[in-house]
């Protein structure tokens, strides 16, 4: 959700805060701040909106001297959009400055305790209260005020913190909301996500939940929850700034569009060895895997899509029982879980909240975890009994696009690695689906080459304030993800409805002009698709079918026509989606919205 970064070094701080705060914008935000120590005190300044509002009001920086600082992105939880509701939020003293990602839930209790202490709120945030507790429990030693604070919040943070006593010093907090500190020359940082760092340095440090760290210019000193000092490891970032920057497209979300069939070999290709799926990070014992009793995906919005496509081909292939639980339902409903269950938790991020709670509820029920997740020590990684990592790179638009694609990739092999090891597949179906996953990126390729005119049905269908996606099997599990690609980033209303489903309600929706797209890539399925085609044109609709390269059965019902190229039914998922997102991008770049950062949303969802 929100983005958090700190700054102590021998330049100025300002200027460094808000470069790494723009890295950051993609997470989602409606306000941005910075508070710097100079001229012997701590001075904010704070604004609504785009965070070029707060740029031009501090000149880019210049006009807040200091060298040593904190800045934060806002995507309001407690409290409106507002100036006073921004971060960072000061002590009545004036002595600290907090920013905070995350959720104090005991934060009403701890706000009537400071303010019969007469602490004064200038905010309705739960943030603020951190401040004050900090102010409370300061006589002069900060790490000391900094524990005794942290000690009494319930939830989730992600904390930077800066005194005016220390006025080269800062200092950082993690528990249950990611914060990774960066290692410089002279210069120290931190922030929520590496890409606010990498501008400056690839070295980095992980916090741990329960951690904090005091950062001065030339030292990091990383303490456990007790106040003991923990050696750490700095980490290797091994991807450069440029993987951050648009590459000459409009907007980041079509280039990772057309990045796709190099994240799916990133994906695929150490993983495929003498012609078998060999997946690292996974050590069930074969006792324990031949006596799981069924397996739970679990996951929020595209990686629940994705885990949707998963329950498909893994039932196919494994003849295991598969269910798939939108993640913050599953937490709360006191799921039939056991140690004979394999739970595969999917996260992009792999900070998601909800579904980091419901792998723990999953974990306490004594189920084995599996994460499939993107980013390298993140905190579902580093829960999960076993992990496959997509490979997918840094993900900057919103909506996620590669992301989903590796996910539906690693699915895929692990479907084929689990199948192998209970015996359930024989050795030419699986030659085969091996031999089709290794050709994932060159068929990616081709969807993508196939279909130049996506621009241009965009340009029809854009003014159409519904849609409805529908197809059967697979190719429904793919409308999910392709309806609420539209939805997300163009703002226009869409539903995805097994095509089956039609007659029971749905077609009274279907007037004149209403626009349906019909995936019928399920080549067993294709009959039953024209025959739901035939219905919703009976009652107006224009509806623009996607089929096999070379099926021209397609031709004789549909109005438009998006060809993707032929693979097994198992694995055509991929390949059907991307002209999907194409369609999502032109129809939301026609109504002029901002397509990377769309209104409400953020890339990684870290409360609830």
């Amino acid at each position: 959700m929100c983005g958090i970064v700190g700054f102590t070094g021998l330049q100025a701080a300002a200027p460094m805060l808000l470069e790494g705060l723009k890295r950051l914008e993609y997470r989602g935000y409606d306000s941005a701040g910075i508070a710097v120590f100079g001229d012997g005190k701590i001075r904010t300044e704070r604004a609504t909106g785009r965070l070029e509002n707060l740029c031009i009001q501090t000149q880019d920086g210049t006009a807040v001297p200091g060298a040593c600082g904190i800045g934060h992105t806002r995507w309001a939880t407690h409290g409106a959009p507002t100036e006073y509701n921004a971060h960072p939020h000061l002590s009545n003293d004036g002595k600290f400055a907090v920013v905070h990602n995350g959720i104090i839930e005991n934060y009403a209790a701890l706000r009537e305790e400071l303010m019969a202490h007469g602490y004064v709120f200038q905010s309705e945030t739960d943030t603020e209260v951190v401040a004050h507790l900090l102010e409370m429990y300061y006589h002069g030693d900060l790490k000391s005020a900094v524990m005794k604070t942290v000690s009494r919040l319930e939830g989730s943070w992600a904390l930077g913190i800066l005194c005016a006593d220390y006025p080269d010093r800062l200092v950082a907090v993690r528990y249950a909301s990611p914060l990774i500190l960066g290692i410089g020359v002279e210069e120290n940082y931190f922030a929520s996500d590496v890409t606010a760092l990498i501008g400056h340095t690839r070295n980095v440090v992980y916090l741990e939940d329960g951690e904090f760290a005091e950062l001065s210019p030339g030292k990091i000193t990383v303490y456990d929850c007790v106040g003991a000092e923990c050696k750490k490891t700095p980490v290797r970032v091994n991807w450069s700034m440029e993987a951050a920057e648009k590459g000459g497209y409009d907007h980041f979300m079509l280039k990772e569009i057309m990045e796709q069939p190099r994240a799916l070999k990133a994906a695929i290709e150490p993983r495929i060895k003498g012609g078998r799926v060999v997946p690292d990070g996974i050590e069930m014992p074969q006792q324990w895997l031949e006596g799981i009793s069924r397996i739970v995906i679990t996951a929020c919005g595209s990686a629940y899509h994705a885990g949707c496509v998963g329950r498909y081909v893994i039932e196919q292939l494994c003849r295991v029982p598969v269910q798939v639980e939108v993640a913050s339902e599953l937490r709360y409903r006191n799921p039939i879980i056991d140690e004979h269950v394999l739970v595969i938790v999917i996260s992009q991020s792999g900070e998601t909240a909800d579904t980091i709670a419901a792998m723990k509820e999953c974990k306490a029920r004594g189920a084995r975890t599996l994460a499939i997740v993107n980013v390298v020590n993140s905190t579902i990684a580093k829960l999960a009994d076993d992990v496959m990592y997509t490979w997918a790179g840094p993900e900057i638009a919103v909506a996620t696009t590669k992301g989903y694609t590796t996910q539906v990739a690693v699915l895929t092999m692990l479907a084929v690695y689990l199948a192998d090891r209970l015996g359930r597949i024989d050795e030419a179906e699986y030659q085969k689906l091996v031999a089709g996953i290794s050709a994932l990126p060159e068929r990616c390729q081709r969807s993508i080459d196939l279909n130049p005119h996506m621009d241009r049905l965009a340009r029809k269908y854009h003014r159409h304030n519904a849609l409805f996606f529908i197809g059967r099997n697979l190719d429904y599990a793919v409308c999910l993800e392709a309806s609420l690609k539209l939805k997300e980033i163009s703002y226009l209303h869409s539903e995805a409805y097994a095509a089956g489903e039609l007659k029971h309600g749905t077609i009274a929706l279907i007037e004149e002009g209403r626009p349906v797209v019909a995936l019928c890539c399920h080549d067993a399925l294709f009959d039953k698709m024209m025959a739901n085609i035939k219905e919703v044109k009976a009652r107006g609709a224009q509806v623009m079918g996607v089929a096999i390269e070379g099926d021209r059965r397609i031709l004789a019902e549909a109005d438009d026509v998006v060809f993707v190229p032929a693979a097994d039914p198992m694995l055509l998922p991929i390949s059907e989606v991307i002209p999907m997102q194409l369609f999502a991008y032109y129809v939301a770049k026609e109504n002029g919205c901002d397509i990377d950062k769309p209104k409400n949303l953020a890339k990684s969802v870290t409360v609830e």
